[in-house]
């Protein structure tokens, strides 16, 4: 079993997030990283599914129904994390370390976590 491997789209990169992720041992890189800003949702989650990436993003309402399409046509995605944007860095921290230590990535393919439900209070 392999660990996810983050794919942080606009929305939520930001650079002491990636810093704090990558500073506890996960494999995480940004939208800007990969030289696709400014692309669709569709061909984010596209690049997300050919490099095995999980997809995290605040963009809640979009991918979850890019979600919704995909699996109606039988399509396949790497998995989507969703979250709402009012989450100070250390919570998302917190939430996306103990996700990425509790689920293999091929548990993540074709499924919606809402970072919500991985935050420890």
């Amino acid at each position: 079993m392999s660990q996810i491997r983050l794919y942080l789209d606009e929305d939520a990169t930001h650079n002491r997030l990636l810093q704090a992720l990558r500073n506890r041992g996960a494999d995480v890189i940004s939208t800007v990283e990969a030289g696709r800003l400014s692309r669709s949702d569709t061909d984010q989650l596209e690049w997300a599914l050919n490099n095995r990436r999980v997809i995290y993003s605040f963009n809640v309402r979009d991918f979850y129904q890019l979600h919704t399409e995909w699996l109606g046509q039988s399509r396949t995605h790497a998995g989507i994390i969703l979250s709402k944007q009012d989450y100070g860095i250390g919570d998302q921290v917190r939430g996306l370390l103990q996700l990425i230590t509790s689920k293999p990535a091929e548990e993540m393919e074709n499924q919606v976590e809402f970072l919500g439900e991985w935050i420890r209070w």
